[in-house]
């Protein structure tokens, strides 16, 4: 039987054990805005109590996974005192996602760039399309990765690639991205056909002991990802008045290379 329960920016579906999680913004590529954040958020909340599930599954609808923080949203005249509870909120999705007593697969097509890379980090398993892109892209606009994105790629690549990295905000193919170990495998052929391949896999294992071994590593490792989260807080809210920040957002709108001054 499955079962389906849809908001704006978020749809669940449930089949057995399994829950799919699809970020529903296709014509923004998926871009993060207050919306889907807290949508995802409850969806996460919601499935991390549902005994009948062991395998969450994340993805993105149409061409992309998600192309990061939704900077329209950054453009609007909104309240500075509004952005420490949109951390916040960015804060509690990371930490549910990496420590949520399911085991999650981020399944990746086109574009996972900034704060769409860092929720697939937080996942358990990336399975990307090979058509994909990678980006830790947060440098464009003169801010730095958030999402514990500092974290996740000291985690998986160790501090100074994932420092290179952050600072190259270099787009990575599929292939770069497995090679430096940022994701776990290619599809060969089709995306839902190899995370069908993956869910068999899974399902056809213990999965009480896979998902303890991954409780008892998150929370071993929780004080370091809370205190990296509160670091990204301050030192974006730092960054947000800079002018090489207000630079990157310019040259966004006027579709131009920004010309950075280190202020």
């Amino acid at each position: 039987m499955t079962t389906d329960f849809v908001t704006d920016t978020v749809s669940v579906q449930l089949d057995g054990r399994v829950a799919t999680v699809e970020m529903n913004r296709p014509e923004s590529l998926n871009a993060l805005n207050v919306e889907m954040l807290k949508g995802l958020l409850t969806a996460m909340k919601d499935i991390g109590q549902m005994d009948e599930i062991d395998i969450v599954v994340l993805k993105g609808r149409g061409r992309a996974f998600s192309s990061g923080g939704d900077i329209k949203t950054m453009l609007l005249e909104t309240n500075e005192s509004d952005f420490p509870d949109v951390m916040d909120c960015i804060s509690e999705l990371a930490v549910t996602l990496y420590s949520m007593p399911k085991l999650t697969i981020s399944a990746v097509t086109g574009a996972a760039a900034g704060l769409g890379l860092s929720l697939a980090l937080a996942t358990d398993y990336i399975l990307a399309d090979r058509n994909s892109k990678l980006a830790m892209n947060f440098i464009g606009i003169g801010l730095i990765p958030d999402g514990g994105a500092h974290f996740f790629l000291q985690q998986r690549i160790g501090e100074d690639k994932a420092k290179h990295l952050i600072w190259e905000g270099k787009v990575l193919t599929a292939e770069e991205a497995l090679q430096m170990g940022l994701i776990h495998e290619i599809a060969e052929a089709d995306l839902s056909t190899a995370v069908d391949a993956k869910l068999s896999q899974w399902l056809n294992r213990p999965t009480e002991a896979m998902i303890k071994t991954k409780k008892i590593l998150a929370d071993k490792n929780r004080p370091l990802l809370l205190k990296v989260l509160e670091l990204e807080k301050l030192g974006q809210h730092k960054m947000r008045q800079t002018e090489d920040h207000k630079e990157g957002i310019q040259a966004f709108i006027e579709k131009r290379k920004p010309v950075f001054k280190g202020k």
